[in-house]
C-alpha cells in the first residue's frame, strides 16, 4: 500500500507516542507499504516551529533528514494537478495543510494516515 502520513502522524511515530494506534503504528513499520510524508508537512511543521509552537529535537532539516532515514520515509512532492484539486474540495477543513493532504491522497490514490476522521467526508481513505 501508498500510505502518507499526516503531520501528527509523523510526530507521534518518531517520536513513540501512545497516541499512535497499534494500527497505525503496524502498517508504518510493515516494509510491504511504501511510506509518504507530504512536503506540505515539513512547511506544516516549520511554520509552527518558528511560531514556538512545536519544539523538534535537533536543527530541523537534521531532524527531519534522519528520521526520513531511520523510518524509510520517502518525501511526497506537491504538484500542480494537487494544487488544482484543491480548487474542487468542498471547506470540510479549513486548514490549507490538511485540505493539500486530502488532495495529494485523491490526486495519487494514496491512503492517508491520520486521526482525523473529517478527511473521510472528502472521500479520502483512511487508515488509524
Amino acid at each position: 500500500m501508498r500510505l502518507v502520513l499526516d503531520t501528527h502522524t509523523f510526530l507521534w511515530f518518531v517520536e513513540g507516542s501512545a497516541r499512535l494506534s497499534a494500527k497505525a503504528r503496524d502498517h508504518i513499520e510493515d516494509s510491504d507499504n511504501e511510506i509518504l510524508l507530504s512536503i506540505a508537512s515539513l512547511w506544516e511543521m516549520a511554520i509552527k516551529i518558528s511560531l514556538r509552537r512545536l519544539d523538534a529535537p535537533h536543527p530541523f532539516a537534521d531532524f527531519i533528514q534522519s528520521q526520513l532515514e531511520l523510518s524509510s520515509i520517502q518525501l511526497l512532492e506537491i504538484r500542480p494537478q494537487h494544487t488544482y484539486a484543491i480548487a474542487n474540495l468542498p471547506f470540510y477543513h479549513r486548514d490549507p495543510f490538511d485540505r493539500l493532504l486530502a488532495a495529494q491522497c485523491l490526486s495519487e490514490g494514496l491512503i492517508l494516515i491520520s486521526s482525523d476522521g473529517v478527511f473521510e467526508k472528502y472521500g479520502v481513505e483512511r487508515l488509524w
